[in-house]
């Protein structure tokens, strides 16, 4: 039974260094399991598309904390997101102006809504295989190029935690009144600490989509929509809303929004500060490295072309090395019990967040070391 395995992964101990954020702690997850508290709209009980009551309260809460104009809770995703900010903000046979490492329901949008793609593609770095930040004077020199271009979508931060200029982006974008739309997915933790790089919910996008899953402690699947400025219409998105997401909500994941929006509301000062240091601690750890490379933590691998880097994320660098991303992956799952996020060609992913204790990092780090040791 699915129930029983899943039970057996989390008894056997390995280490989540994957999504969702809040990484089985119990220290920040509500106490109880989820299916005594699973119904659905019931009475007393508010539809997620017409919040009046809690629902509405919680939203308002999400807008208040992360400075936007209003926000919605998505229980598919950022997937729903993404699909109806690109429906409400472009119209159908309209060009959008797309990254070329957009997650792929950038695509899938542009499809459904009968749009049609320019693409730009950010740089390579040549010493960790990573897309660099896409470049604002790219996305300029395209939208004086082609006035047909009706909306810009940049993700920022990338899944490899490289945070593009959002202002200047905006910028360029306002000049030609067309709106800008950040796909925040990885980065619903930032702006919360001065460690971590500014929220583009106040660097000037005009919607923003992000995942608390991913990086904070939520359930997966739980997400947020900002609307943060007039130029998007929020009506439109709301509309859309009802429509791609599902008509049967679950109260679990409204309920895991909430509680996670709430500890960020009354400790998420702490919890930053607390997870900074651990971050910082790990950097301290991780220095004697030689052949590894962590992304902006090791060496001079954070070139000029990234604008920023989340030091939330960890990305190990294989290239030069006897080691491929997919063998050191498995070599972190096998050995040391410590399940990675991703692995490709040149470069695992460990993603950290808010709820990983110092303990596991350490664990983190000494595994790297040892593997090190060996090439």
């Amino acid at each position: 039974m699915l129930y029983d395995r899943l039970k057996k992964h989390s008894a056997d101990g390995a280490y989540p260094m994957h999504m969702p954020g809040h990484k089985r702690n119990p220290a920040f997850m509500p106490p109880g399991r989820p299916f005594d508290i699973d119904i659905t709209e019931i009475q007393g009980f508010e539809d997620l598309n017409e919040p009046s009551g809690d629902l509405r309260e919680t939203a308002e809460l999400a807008a208040q904390l992360y400075g936007s104009d209003r926000a919605f809770l998505l229980v598919n995703g950022s997937t729903v997101g993404i699909l109806a900010a690109i429906g409400a903000l472009a119209s159908r046979g309209e060009k959008i102006l797309v990254a070329g490492n957009s997650h792929r329901s950038v695509e899938n949008a542009a499809s459904l809504f009968g749009l049609l793609p320019v693409r730009i593609h950010p740089a390579i770095d040549e010493h960790s295989g990573v897309p660099f930040s896409v470049d604002p004077k790219e996305v300029k020199s395209e939208l004086e190029r082609d006035p047909g271009i009706r909306l810009v979508v940049v993700t920022s931060p990338s899944y490899e935690g490289v945070v593009s200029d959002v202002g200047a982006i905006s910028a360029m974008a306002r000049e030609r009144g067309v709106p800008l739309l950040v796909d925040a997915a990885h980065g619903a933790h930032l702006g919360f600490s001065p460690g971590f790089p500014e929220s583009p919910v106040l660097a000037g996008a005009d919607v923003v989509v992000m995942s608390l899953h991913k990086t904070l402690p939520a359930l997966t699947q739980c997400s947020l929509l900002h609307v943060c400025s007039g130029r998007a219409n929020a009506e439109e998105i709301r509309r859309l809303l009802s429509v791609l997401q599902t008509s049967s909500p679950s109260y679990v994941l409204m309920a895991s929004m909430d509680h996670c929006l709430r500890l960020l509301a009354s400790d998420g000062e702490r919890l930053f500060s607390a997870y900074a240091r651990n971050l910082e601690r790990f950097g301290d750890e991780i220095r004697p490295l030689k052949r590894l490379r962590i992304l902006g933590k090791t060496g001079s691998d954070a070139g000029p072309g990234f604008f920023a880097l989340d030091p939330g994320k960890v990305v190990i660098a294989t290239r030069g090395t006897a080691l491929s991303g997919v063998l050191l992956a498995d070599i972190l799952r096998t050995e040391f019990m410590i399940e990675p996020e991703l692995a490709c060609d040149d470069y695992a992913i460990a993603m950290t967040s808010v709820c990983d204790t110092a303990e596991g990092l350490g664990r983190l780090a000494k595994a790297l070391l040892t593997i090190d040791a060996r090439l």
